[in-house]
Parts: structure tokens; sequence; C-alpha cells
């Protein structure tokens, strides 16, 4: 054996002896494909600030590592950044000491714009297929492409919310739309992180292992997703100008991971991020505050590099940019659930008036209304179940998607909100319960007169 081949396999032996040989040998060179991003808030209004801001850092993260603008598509409603409660006018943050994350952010698809069927045109690549006066961009990746989608919103069990009243993202709607890219040719890997309460209900027992996609969510099927930089009440906690939560749990996790990561050094895993996030959403493994991030789909993909999608390790794409890097987590500010960040902005908004002014009758009169919402969609909801389930001793059984039959939950859906009204970012907890009446074999022509009996009167707002 000759000396050069022996001293090579003595520096291997070292390497591996040395530990974190997983991370360096599985790591995977760029292959010369384009990298593309698809990046979606799925909410509206100042009480869902975070989503939007982490959008815009999203982007921010993006462009840092070196995703080129034109492979970039940003689909947010727009309306927090010169919102009338915003503090920091024209500005957006997603950390309490952060910058702003706003500035030349594109606005793609805003308002109405941003909907189910623009956003599965983007993901696509079918331009001929959008709606509306968007830019006109779409995700036009090629057989060597990597795909990097991150949406963040409201959800609950097999579905994702959009800001129009009423339309939400159906899980198999979402799967259906990544088998027919991958059936297309259009990219080599695809990696999907969803923020959203009950998000692991979009993928499990739904995304197929042997499509190329890997996707990780921020929280189990069954349980809420946290917000987080949340001012702390008479603490003086930061963000103490702001009634609404800065970003999510789940979210700020993996984007504060990132900018830690593009200083010049080696860059992640799929895997050693989504082990990152997990202990950190999760509270560092206790689970007492936080969710259970979650993994599906394409394994094999896990060990690759995050450079493939959105990092850039060289010293020169961020010597002039460390304001990102340098924010992490503080201590002091709250955390809450997503479906109670409503209230918790309500409530802020509430205390902080002054008494006896216009604006504290304002501030309670919304927060008793949206109580009184959310108290008329779980009793109607309960009222159904009674209804078509026979008081609940229907057995349904165990299933690893949410429902059987999709078509069978989406019209039990448009029923009940024609019938009782919008279920709102806080009912749509209850797509389970629709998804149950369905798994039990009841047909949806049951539901029109269940939901007549359960909201006799007009629906409401």
């Amino acid at each position: 054996m000759g000396r050069g081949l022996l001293s090579c396999l003595l520096l291997l032996q070292l390497v591996l002896l040395a530990g974190g040989w997983q991370e360096e040998f599985l790591r995977l060179p760029s292959d010369g494909g384009t990298r593309w991003a698809l990046l979606v808030a799925g909410s509206s209004g100042f009480y869902n600030y975070r989503h939007q801001a982490d959008v815009c850092h999203a982007y921010q993260v993006m462009r840092k590592g070196g995703v080129k603008e034109e492979n970039i598509v940003v689909m947010m409603y727009d309306d927090i950044a010169h919102h009338p409660d915003n503090p920091r006018p024209g500005l957006i943050i997603n950390h309490p000491t952060g910058p702003d994350v706003y500035s030349g952010v594109p606005k793609d698809y805003t308002a109405n714009d941003v909907n189910v069927n623009n956003f599965l045109a983007v993901l696509l690549g079918n331009q001929s297929a959008l709606t509306g006066a968007g830019s006109g961009k779409v995700v036009a990746s090629g057989p060597n492409d990597h795909v990097f989608v991150y949406y963040a919103d409201h959800g609950g069990p097999g579905v994702l919310s959009m800001p129009a009243d009423g339309e939400y993202l159906y899980a198999d709607d979402l799967v259906k739309a990544l088998k027919k890219k991958h059936a297309a040719g259009a990219y080599k890997s695809l990696v999907v992180y969803v923020e959203a309460c009950e998000s692991g209900s979009i993928f499990q027992g739904l995304l197929p292992a042997n499509i190329s996609v890997y996707a990780t969510t921020a929280s189990n099927a069954d349980e809420s997703s946290w917000g987080t930089y949340c001012p702390g009440d008479d603490h003086g906690a930061p963000p103490a100008e702001f009634d609404t939560c800065l970003g999510d749990l789940y979210s700020v996790a993996w984007m504060e991971d990132a900018d830690a990561h593009q200083d010049g050094r080696r860059a992640e895993t799929l895997l050693q991020q989504y082990k990152t996030v997990k202990n950190r959403t999760s509270d560092e493994g206790t689970y007492t505050l936080g969710s259970h991030v979650m993994q599906y789909g394409d394994m094999a993909l896990a060990p690759q590099s995050l450079d493939l999608y959105y990092m850039d390790t060289t010293s020169a794409a961020t010597a002039n940019d460390d304001k990102l890097a340098a924010a992490g987590a503080v201590k002091g500010t709250v955390s809450v659930k997503q479906r109670d960040a409503d209230l918790f902005y309500l409530w802020r908004k509430y205390r902080r008036a002054g008494e006896g002014t216009a604006e504290k009758v304002e501030a309670r009169e919304r927060l008793l209304q949206e109580m009184g919402r959310r108290s008329r969609v779980d009793r109607s909801v309960e009222l159904i179940e009674g209804l078509l389930l026979d008081g609940g001793k229907v057995d349904v059984g165990v299933r690893a998607a949410v429902v059987d039959d999709w078509e069978c939950l989406k019209s039990m859906v448009r029923t009940f909100e024609d019938k009782c009204g919008w279920l709102g970012q806080y009912g749509i907890k209850h797509m389970r319960s629709f998804a149950n009446i369905c798994n039990a074999g009841v047909s949806h022509h049951a539901m029109p007169n269940a939901a007549s009996l359960a909201c006799p009167s007009p629906p409401l707002s």
C-alpha cells in the first residue's frame, strides 16, 4: 500500500473518531440546480402580525443566503406595515430588538390575490391558472432544481387558512399538487416548512416517501402551535409598545438558527436544523410550553445541506449583515397558543386603553364579541355532532389521515358555514369533528338539516 493512500486512510479514521462525521460526509455539494423559494402568510389583521413578520424575515433569510430575487415568490396580505395599530409605521420586526424585515420584500401577491388557487398555481409553475393582478411570478423549477416552501398561518385538522373568509387549503389538495409537480419532473428535491396549529395533519398519512419531498411542521396532528415574542403584561418585557406577538415559536426558531449559521462556517443539514428547532420549540424537550415539531416524507433528504435550498456560508455573503444573526431568543417575552393570540391582542388593547374612553369601550366590545362568537361555534358543532353521531356514541375509529373522504369533509364545512357562519381561525379546530362525521359513514346530504337545527338564526359574521 502506498504511503499516500495509507496517509489518507489514517486521516479518514481520525475524522471518524473525532465525531461529527455524519455532518461532513453526508453533506451534499451543490449540483448546479437553481434554488427556488415560495413564502406564504395565510392570514390578515394586525392581531396576526406574526405571520407576515415571519414571512418577511424568511425573505431576508433567502436573500442573505444568495437565492435570487427572481426565484423567490412572496404571498402576504400586506396590511401590517402601515396599519394604524403599528407603533413603528412602515416597519415590521420579527424580534423585539431585531431590525426591520419588511424593507425590500416584493409584493408578488397581496390582499385577495393571496388565495388557494394562486398558491397552487404558483407552486406548480402554472402561470395561466393565476387569478388576480399579482406579479405573475411562479415557481418555474426544472428537474435539477431545489424548491423551498414556507407557509405560516392558522390551521386545523387537515386544513391551512387563507385570508379570505371561508377559504381553506385542504391537505389532500396540497399533497396532490406536490405529486403532480413531482410527476412533471419539476424539481430534484422539495422541502416544506409549515407553521400552523395541527400542522402535522397536513402530511400525516398523506405525504409519500417516494416523491423527494421532505416536510417539517410546527406541531403534530393534534395540538396548537405557539406565537412568541408577545409583550409581557405589566412587566415591561419587550416589545412593550406592541399589543401583538411578533413571531411564531417554530418559525423564529428555524430562521434565527439559519441567521446564526450564515457566518462563513459550514452549513447545517435539514436534520440538524430539525433537531435544533424541535428542542427550542418544545422548551428544550420538556413540552411544558410549546409543541412537538414533526418531520414527514422522504427521510433520505434529511442529511442534505441547507445550502441546497437557501443557505450561503461564504464570508463575503454575510460580512455586511450581522444584525439578524445577532438576534437571539429573548427572556421575559410571552408565548401564547396560536388560537388565543387574537384574544391576547384584544385583551392588551382593552387593558391599555384609558378608563372611560371610546377606545376602552370599543376594545371591550371587540373582546366580548370574539368570545361570544367562539362560544356560538362550539355550541353549534356540539349540537351537530349530537344529531349526526347519535350523541357521540358512534365509533369512528383511528385513522392516519384526518378523513377518508375529503370531498365529504369539504361539503360538510361549506354547508356549516352557509347555515352557521364562518368557522374562523378559532373554529377550524372543529375540522376533526366534521371529519369524524364523514368517517362514521354519514352522508354530507345530512348536514343541511342538522345545521339548520343547530343554527336556526341567520349566520353571524
